[in-house]
């Protein structure tokens, strides 16, 4: 293990005053959060309300306009490869390459990270996700939700600490779906910190300790989730973001 993978399993996450403008538009406006080490948080939101964008800052991927925040006990600013090292990323765009097999993308992603045996390591989350069949196809073959699973296994190849999963379900058919569940139940078991955003209520609620909703840029509601029920956390949602 290098250097920067060693701490991997230390710290969560910890968001001060971030704020994020594309031009005139605010995207987000003072985001506070907290995701204590091994806890899973769930946000909604509307569309629009600034979800992708936080996910984005948290993975390095884009920087705040303002504020701090520190991944893994990485500061953002200062240490994005470290950052980087810790995390996983699942997101709308898988991150893969249509020309490979689906072998040859995951064991990409694992020698990128100094995976000991890339190629085992590979096989093995690919198997996981229930690609074993089509491991040596190219990805331009895969169907949207094959190349979402496919994305699951290269954000987790690396036995990251940390997994950022914006809208994991988007494009999943409904054995995708019920595999990403159970590995998310895994995770969570395993104490891994989880930020992940969905429109799943159901999913949402039975997978997270802390639920979150985000609205025009800012946290506008936060409770512990271990009580409460689908349909009254649906009720507030509506109310809360004027649905």
């Amino acid at each position: 293990m290098n250097p920067s993978q060693g701490s991997s399993s230390e710290g969560g996450i910890v968001v001060e005053g971030v704020t994020k403008a594309f031009g005139v538009v605010q995207a987000l406006r003072g985001v506070d959060l907290r995701v204590e080490q091994g806890s899973f948080l769930t946000l909604f939101g509307p569309n629009g309300a600034g979800k992708t964008t936080l996910i984005r800052i948290l993975a390095t991927l884009t920087k705040p306009t303002s504020g701090s925040a520190q991944v893994g006990g990485y500061d953002l600013a200062r240490q994005p490869e470290r950052v980087r090292a810790v995390t996983g990323v699942i997101s709308h765009d898988p991150y893969l390459y249509g020309s490979l097999t689906a072998l040859e993308n995951i064991r990409f992603f694992a020698s990128m990270y100094d995976v000991p045996r890339p190629e085992e390591r590979a096989r093995e989350v690919i198997k996981r996700m229930g690609l074993e069949a089509r491991m040596h196809d190219v990805v331009r073959t895969f169907s949207r939700g094959m190349q979402q699973r496919l994305s699951v296994a290269r954000a987790i190849v690396h036995d990251p600490g940390i997994l950022l999963l914006d809208e994991p379900y988007t494009g999943l058919d409904q054995h995708g779906a019920a595999l990403l569940t159970e590995m998310l139940r895994g995770i969570k078991q395993e104490r891994r910190t989880v930020v992940m955003t969905t429109h799943n209520v159901g999913e949402g609620l039975e997978l997270s300790d802390r639920v979150m909703i985000i609205d025009g840029g800012r946290i506008t509601y936060s409770e512990d989730s271990a009580s409460m029920e689908p349909g009254l956390f649906k009720d507030r949602y509506m109310k809360i973001v004027g649905i």
